[in-house]
């Protein structure tokens, strides 16, 4: 074998290059496009606020209550749309089991393009630095790229931050009121590759700040900042990566009744900045 195509190009696929600016050839509306008609889809919106579920707790509880109901125009091929009324915040869609950095931007890239406005991503998530009994939530304000879809969306950086300070702010003063239910802020490191968290990496993600461990928030917020659009996530830190017998307990229903009360938060905060003037 040729010397040269046996060793690896150190410079392929992520440190090489890229144009972050220029347009794509594959575009979400096209595959949905072609989706609906192959399906023999309606040409419907979807909600203009959606939550993405990658455990798929807050779906299957949604299902089991029978308060949900599938939305006649989503046409991924790879998941399912629940529509369903949250409190006083209206109609939400949520899509359950989108595991994973590619996974969940391929999903929130298709939700913009069929009408949504805002995406709140609530995923489970190993505790890395201790600040409490779990389970708590972190609301995400940055989060650690150590995963490859983030970089084909915002140049190299050690972080990809959240998309919207000001939203964030105002959704921490929301959480606030919320009874029996811990939120923090901080950063997360996001990872491809779970069951290699290895002890020198959790090491570096602490000594970067990092409060948990989670495959989504980085490739969200990149996606999130170089498409403009308004995405939350949060970290459901329920465990401590399985080193203590009894872990990943979530707490009542299964964590669903918090969750919920924190999206609720969330979308409370996002519709009171959108009604609020522009004093720019």
């Amino acid at each position: 074998m040729d010397e040269k195509t046996d060793r690896a190009d150190p410079a392929w696929p992520l440190v090489v290059s890229k144009d972050h600016t220029a347009p794509s050839v594959f575009r979400p509306d096209a595959l949905l496009r072609e989706a609906r008609r192959q399906k023999g889809l309606p040409l419907v919106a979807v909600p203009e606020i959606c939550v993405l579920d990658p455990d798929g707790d807050v779906v299957r509880h949604i299902k089991r209550k029978g308060s949900g109901r599938t939305h006649e125009g989503w046409a991924c091929y790879h998941t399912e749309l629940v529509a369903f009324d949250l409190d006083d915040v209206g109609e939400v869609g949520i899509v359950g089991c989108a595991v994973g950095a590619p996974f969940a931007v391929l999903v929130a890239e298709q939700l913009f393009a069929s009408g949504c406005r805002l995406i709140v991503s609530v995923t489970s998530a190993g505790q890395i630095t201790p600040i409490g009994p779990t389970p708590y939530f972190v609301l995400i304000d940055r989060a650690v790229r150590d995963e490859g879809t983030s970089h084909h969306y915002l140049p190299p950086a050690t972080f990809a931050e959240a998309p919207d300070s000001v939203l964030l702010t105002d959704a921490e003063q929301e959480l606030r009121g919320l009874t029996g239910i811990s939120v923090h802020r901080g950063p997360t490191w996001t990872t491809d590759a779970p069951y290699r968290e290895t002890e020198a990496a959790i090491a570096s993600a602490r000594d970067l700040g990092a409060l948990a461990v989670e495959m989504e928030a980085a490739a969200l917020y990149a996606f999130a900042n170089a498409a403009h659009r308004s995405i939350i996530c949060f970290a459901h830190v329920t465990n401590a990566m399985a080193q203590t017998e009894g872990d990943f307990e979530k707490g009542e229903a299964n964590g669903t009744t918090a969750t919920l009360a924190v999206v609720a938060a969330a979308i409370r905060a996002w519709s009171a900045s959108a009604r609020r003037p522009d004093l720019g």
